[in-house]
Parts: C-alpha cells; sequence; structure tokens
C-alpha cells in the first residue's frame, strides 16, 4: 500500500513539473521573436561612432571659476559679515544676471528661510535652507531685471525665537535680444495655475538665451550663455545645458552641468566632428556660417547618473544614434545604433525629406525617456512619425506606435505594432514623448504623453497634416498591445497654433498640463505660445512674440528654481 501511495505521489509530481515546464514554454512562446540586427557595410561600428563623438571631462569653466568660488569662501570665513551686515554678490559667477549670494555668519545656530517678495500675488519666490547653522551661504535667484529688489530673510532659532533681516538688490536691465522679445500674459487664473512655491515656467529656445518667467511673464531668470534645445533638471538638483565655447562660436558642443546661479560643476566636450545644422537647405560648405549642433534635441539622465543623448555617428545618415556618456570620464560607454534596429529600408530607401548637403535625416529622434520599471527606453522619431519603446541593455523592441500600416511593415517587426482603439489619432512629426507615472496600480498600462505636431512626415495622417498641433496623451497596454487616446488639446485652436516642427507638453504634479506651441507657422516662427490647462480649460496663456531668427520656444517646462535635492556649497 505504501508502494503504491508513493508511486502515485510521484506520479502527481511528474504531473506538476510537465505542466510548470508547459507554462513556461508557452510563456515563452508567446514572446515574438525579435528582428534580426541590419548588417551593411554602410554601417559605421561602435569603436567608430565613439571616436567620432569624442566626448570628455574638461574643466575650464571650473578652473576659471575656481579663484570666485574661493574669494566667497574667505569672505565667509572671515567672519566680517553678519545678519545685519551681509556680503551679497550680485551674479556672482557672471552669467545669471538675476541671481546673488548672500554671506554671512551668525553666534548662535539657526535655520534660515527667505523671500524674493514679488509684484503681485503669486510671484514670490521662497526658499528654506535645511538645518540650523552657524555660516550661511543663501543662494538667490527670481530676482527681477532693471529693480531694486526686497528679500526677506527669516532665521529661527532652536528655541523657536525668529528675527526677520530685510535686504535689498539692485539688478541691471536685461540683456538687449530678451528685453526684444514681447512677452504677454492673455490669462493667469493664479488660483488654478500650479506654481508651488518657487516655480517658475522655463522657457527652452532653440538658439540664445534661454530664460524663465512668473505667472505675470516676468522673466526672473535668465542665462547669458546661448543654449540650445537642451536642459534637464538632475537628480543633485543642478541643471543641464547645451552651450557653445563662447556666444560667438558657431557649434554647441560642451554640455554643461551648472546651476541657477551660473556656477559649473562639470563640463562634457564633445568633437565637432559629428556636427550638423537643423536648416535643411544648408549645404556643407555653408554649415561654416551658421550654427550648428553635435547634440540633436535631447538629453536625459540615467539612473546610474549618466547622461544618454541624441547624436548623429559621423555617416552621411544624421539624428538616428543614441549614446551613453559616463558622467566619470565623459566617455560614451554604449552606443545604439537605431540603423541596426529598425528595417533597413527605412533608411536605405528614405525619400520623405532631403537635405541639400547631402545628409540623410531619416529617423530625427527628438526626446529620450528612461522607463525605470523594465529598464527600457522610449524615443520619438519625427520624419517616420513613430513612437517606439525598446530594452535599453538590448535594443530589443517592446512596441511601436505610428501611422504606419501593420501590413507594411517586414513581417519580423509586425508583432510589436500597437493596435490603436477607434479614435485615437496617429502622430506626425511629434515631439517630447514621455511616459508618465503609474496611477492605475496596472503594472501591464503604461501612460504616454507626446507633443503632436500634426505634421506628416512619412507615416502621418495626411487628411489632417497642417490644420492644427495638439498635445495628446494615451494609455498603452503592453500586454494586450493596444493604444488608446484618453486626452488631448489643440485641435480646437486650428491653424492660429499650428507648429510644423518643435514643442512640448508637461504634466504638472496636480494634473494639469503645460504646453509648448513652439514654431507658430502663422507667424513664421516669430511667435511661441506657451498654454497650462486644467482638463481642458486654459488656466495660463503666454504670447513670446518678436522673436529673432531661430529663438523660438524649443520646450517648456514648469520647475523649481530651488529643486528639493538642491544644496549650494562653497566647498
Amino acid at each position: 500500500m505504501r508502494i503504491h501511495r508513493r508511486f502515485g505521489w510521484l506520479i502527481g509530481a511528474a504531473f506538476v513539473v510537465l505542466a510548470l515546464t508547459g507554462c513556461a514554454q508557452s510563456t515563452k512562446a508567446d514572446t515574438p521573436k525579435q528582428p534580426q540586427r541590419v548588417k551593411d557595410s554602410a554601417l559605421l561600428s561602435t569603436a567608430k561612432i565613439k571616436h567620432n563623438i569624442g566626448s570628455d571631462l574638461v574643466s575650464t569653466l571650473k578652473d576659471q571659476q575656481a579663484s570666485t568660488t574661493a574669494s566667497l569662501r574667505d569672505k565667509l570665513a572671515s567672519g566680517n559679515y553678519t545678519a545685519d551686515h551681509m556680503y551679497v554678490a550680485l551674479n556672482p559667477y557672471g552669467t545669471s544676471p538675476l541671481s546673488a549670494l548672500a554671506l554671512f555668519k551668525t553666534n548662535d545656530a539657526v535655520k534660515v528661510s527667505y523671500t524674493v517678495v514679488g509684484k503681485t500675488a503669486k510671484t514670490s519666490v521662497t526658499n528654506q535652507i535645511p538645518g540650523y547653522s552657524k555660516s550661511h551661504t543663501l543662494p538667490i535667484v527670481g530676482l527681477y531685471a532693471g529693480y531694486n529688489n526686497t528679500v526677506k530673510i527669516r532665521l529661527t532659532a532652536k528655541n523657536g525665537t525668529v528675527t526677520t533681516k530685510t535686504i535689498f538688490i539692485q539688478t541691471q536691465a536685461l540683456a538687449k535680444n530678451l528685453a526684444q522679445l514681447k512677452l504677454s500674459v492673455t490669462k493667469a487664473d493664479k488660483t488654478k495655475m500650479q506654481l508651488g512655491q518657487n516655480q517658475m515656467t522655463f522657457l527652452i529656445r532653440s538658439t540664445q538665451r534661454p530664460f524663465a518667467v512668473d505667472a505675470d511673464g516676468a522673466i526672473r531668470w535668465y542665462s547669458d550663455n546661448y543654449a540650445q534645445h537642451i536642459y534637464k533638471q538632475l537628480s543633485n538638483g543642478h541643471i543641464i545645458l547645451m552651450n557653445k565655447k563662447d556666444n560667438h562660436h558657431m557649434v554647441y558642443n560642451d554640455l554643461i552641468e551648472t546651476d541657477y546661479l551660473g556656477r559649473v560643476y562639470r563640463q562634457y566636450h564633445i568633437s565637432n566632428t559629428t556636427k550638423s545644422t537643423e536648416n535643411i537647405k544648408a549645404t556643407t560648405q555653408a554649415e561654416n556660417n551658421q550654427e550648428t549642433t553635435v547634440i540633436h534635441h535631447d538629453v536625459i539622465e540615467l539612473p546610474n547618473h549618466n547622461l544618454l543623448a541624441t547624436v548623429s555617428d559621423g555617416s552621411k545618415y544624421v539624428e538616428d544614434t543614441i549614446v551613453e556618456i559616463s558622467h566619470k570620464t565623459g566617455k560614451v560607454v554604449k552606443v545604439l545604433d537605431m540603423k541596426r534596429i529598425l528595417p533597413k529600408k527605412m533608411w536605405q530607401k528614405y525619400t520623405s525629406s532631403t537635405r541639400t548637403d547631402g545628409k540623410v535625416d531619416w529617423l530625427h529622434n527628438n526626446a529620450l525617456y528612461y522607463d525605470r520599471t523594465d529598464k527600457s527606453l522610449v524615443i520619438s522619431s519625427r520624419h517616420q512619425d513613430l513612437v517606439m519603446k525598446m530594452d535599453y541593455k538590448t535594443g530589443n523592441i517592446k512596441w511601436l506606435f505610428s501611422g504606419k500600416k501593420v501590413s507594411d511593415w517586414p513581417k519580423a517587426y509586425r508583432p510589436f505594432v500597437l493596435k490603436a482603439a477607434k479614435g485615437t489619432t496617429i502622430t506626425g512629426g511629434q515631439h517630447a514623448a514621455y511616459l508618465l507615472a503609474d496611477h492605475d496600480g496596472n503594472a501591464h498600462t503604461k501612460d504616454l504623453l507626446l507633443y503632436d505636431n500634426n505634421y506628416a512626415v512619412t507615416n502621418g495622417d495626411r487628411k489632417t497634416s497642417g490644420k492644427y498641433s495638439q498635445a495628446v496623451q494615451y494609455t498603452v497596454n503592453e500586454k494586450h498591445m493596444t493604444i488608446k487616446q484618453n486626452w488631448a488639446y489643440g485641435k480646437q485652436l486650428g491653424q492660429a497654433n499650428f507648429t510644423d516642427r518643435i514643442g512640448n507638453s508637461q504634466r504638472l504634479s496636480q494634473g494639469n498640463h503645460l504646453i509648448d506651441f513652439g514654431y507658430l507657422n502663422a507667424k513664421d516662427g516669430t511667435g511661441s505660445n506657451v498654454i497650462e490647462v486644467a482638463g481642458n480649460q486654459p488656466v495660463f496663456n503666454l504670447h513670446i512674440d518678436n522673436i529673432p531668427d531661430k529663438g523660438y520656444v524649443y520646450r517648456a517646462y514648469r520647475q523649481p528654481l530651488f529643486p528639493s535635492n538642491y544644496a549650494f556649497h562653497l566647498s
């Protein structure tokens, strides 16, 4: 009897093992086979691409600023400056005219908070320095230009005693090419805008000075260093900008980690070997007489603090390569060449747009987003009207979203094409695609937000192309491989807000959306329009007009002047 029981137990165990094995095999079988990587003699090796990018960490700007930092440190250490007699340095690093640094010491340890007093409601800028100290370094940002600013400083002792001090900081007038811009706010419902204690609307341009405005449209921060396209707040509270050697040079090839005071922490210098212009009518010879760039459109910070950048590889194919740059060495440590991942026909037979310099801009990748939940990457291809997600480590495709018919994709790619629900608009020349934080607890769904220019390049909707542009939010079900549109704003504005290039949308923390209609075709690019909406109701409407050549607003972001993870030290 015992033998029979044991035999029965073994049979049952065998069935369980077989069942589990079968499930594993079934799950594996359900995963589509990846397309083979493209091989072609025209493609550059990873080593060659790394050589062409030629990135490195340099200390040129840090070295130039070292004496300034040392002088400020000596001022603080001298003990000559107290709460009643502070040392105030306006624009301490020479590139941020609406910033200052206040230094002083106190006999007792106190906690400090301070406010740059605004001219109207909801325009004051407040910051708190964490912890108690006897030595105080106050980064002050958000001053008005050409104005005697009032800054109120609150000192709180450990016993609760509060002392208030007031200082006044006189600033100079705006830089000439900023003063020439016409900024007008036609709506500002400050009770419904998402402003926080020190948030501004940052306007990152295709060239010239980046700047930030308050709810009244007053400029409260800008950098004297011309910047192009790139702006991100990093995990340490610093920002990353794409600068030139100086404002007179023609190549944007320095990635600068800095802060709103203008202090430089890292400088990534990139070779100009891969430079190209955004002007599709330019010849190679003409590039020497106009601005060019080596990083096109986007840079993000990875969880390991390295930077991921959209670049060209140095071949005749441009804006189709992604590189990871080490924050420790400045060197390229990983390369993703999209010519190896997407169908060969896309780049070999591309004719949707042409350039007189002979280069082929078949992909025009303009956005990067890293999804920490599955270590994947979302990119946006303007010239294929395509948004796609792929595993970052392997480059394996997770999904593809575009107006390209499933039957027009090679068979190996078809399992990865998302099926669009009825009423879901396809994109045309879209920008700034990224995933939102999870809100429904469903691990299989992702919310995708992007700016749809609605400008059909290759696979967009030619029936609607050119009639409007809009911000669109979708839900992607990665298990069922479906996509459904669940929100959009911009179509109701019609051709007045159509932009055939640039733009972005940002979902704010409480659910509002900030939308940048960056290049208004109706104004031939001399105007940009930034709108914040609650649902579909505008609560902030900023018009930027009289824009000089290419100085339009590439992206707009609502960001704090003092990120919670930012601390300024003179060390």
